[in-house]
């Protein structure tokens, strides 16, 4: 995965303005006072080349700029780690296509509990709603629930994931683009880190089938593919 130098500086704008108490819009005269030093990297491709040449750019507005957001907000000690990761899943075949993000839990502050079932952050999209989402493609929602006790402990609790089940009625293809299915989110000042994401597929004759945070498979009719993401950290003992 990689970024772009926008989508760097999207983030240091929104970073700034969380370190600001003070009744400010979000635009870019955050920046005046600052200087972005950012060397050619995966958050600075080099795009000197001809088109058919130039990296192209995974992730970046919804995986990269998450992790990048944390790791300047653990730099300064605002907030506990949240999910960070928009559980891309994308599915389809030669009828269909469809997209969707899934939220999860956001970190404890040194005031308050973490939100639980969100996005937060850098994302700004809203998820289908069950009705829609059965009448358009050949799925079923079987459970979309807050992922109890998956919120880090601590003074403050981090937010809780949440639980999303959908069984294929016709067979598909299935891509998943998330992360935090191997280090936890951490937590801050003593708290507890929130528990990492896991995903896997329950095939129609009940075989369980472990998923990667970046994988793929194929679906088949009553196959069911049970996602549950990331709670957010705690903040303080």
């Amino acid at each position: 995965m990689n970024a772009t130098y926008a989508i760097v500086n999207s983030v240091v704008i929104y970073v700034l303005r969380l370190l600001l108490n003070e009744p400010l819009p979000l635009n870019e005269g955050i920046l005046e006072p600052v200087r972005i030093v950012l060397p050619e990297s995966l958050l600075n491709p080099d795009f000197s080349r001809s088109h058919q040449e130039c990296p192209a750019i995974v992730g970046g507005n919804v995986e990269v700029s998450q992790r990048l957001t944390d790791t300047l907000l653990k730099a300064f000690g605002v907030i506990a780690c949240s999910q960070g990761t928009m559980n891309n899943l994308m599915i389809g075949n030669d009828t269909y296509s469809y997209y969707e993000t899934i939220c999860g839990g956001c970190g404890a502050g040194p005031a308050s509990h973490g939100a639980s079932g969100v996005h937060h952050h850098m994302t700004n999209t809203r998820i289908t709603d069950p009705e829609i989402l059965e009448h358009r493609y050949p799925l079923r929602l079987l459970q979309f629930s807050i992922r109890k006790k998956s919120g880090g402990r601590g003074a403050y609790r981090g937010g809780n994931g949440v639980v999303r089940v959908l069984e294929f009625t016709d067979e598909s293809t299935v891509s998943l683009l998330s992360q935090h299915r191997i280090i936890r989110p951490y937590g801050m000042q003593g708290g507890k880190p929130g528990k990492r994401g896991q995903q896997y597929v329950i095939r129609a004759d009940g075989v369980r089938e472990k998923l990667s945070g970046i994988d793929g498979f194929m679906a088949h009719p009553g196959d069911k593919l049970v996602i549950k993401t990331p709670g957010g950290g705690g903040w303080g003992k």
